[in-house]
């Protein structure tokens, strides 16, 4: 990894060490245990970490979930949905996926590689 900020470097650390304390050593092993919403309250509490970058964690490891981050927003503020909170517009991504027959993943994916030029 390039981190280019020390304290990403030491979330990444903290992030290790709370997986290793909870017996969290494989792919696998992540996948189910970031299925458990109290695993991820505890993985808030590390410095750095938001729901986003739980969001994109879970993605890495094979669940299917939208990381909202600033080319989503702005590709829903383009589309006319207003500033909303973390969540709400999470849910506004999850709603449009299982309207538009997609998984969810992939459309976070898609809206992602369009607004960052990826395309």
């Amino acid at each position: 990894m390039n981190f280019n900020h020390s304290q990403k470097v030491a979330t990444a650390h903290a992030i290790t060490d709370l997986l290793t304390a909870n017996g969290v050593d494989t792919r696998d092993d992540l996948h189910a245990w970031l299925g458990q919403q109290a695993n991820r309250a505890v993985l808030r509490t590390v410095k750095g970490v938001g729901p986003k970058s739980i969001d994109y964690i879970g993605n890495l490891v094979g669940r299917s979930q939208v990381a909202v981050d600033v080319h989503l927003r702005t590709f829903a503020a383009d589309a006319g949905v207003p500033d909303l909170r973390y969540e709400q517009l999470r849910a506004v991504y999850e709603e449009a996926a299982a309207i538009l027959g997609h998984d969810q993943g992939e459309l976070e994916h898609a809206v992602w590689r369009y607004r960052s030029g990826a395309v």
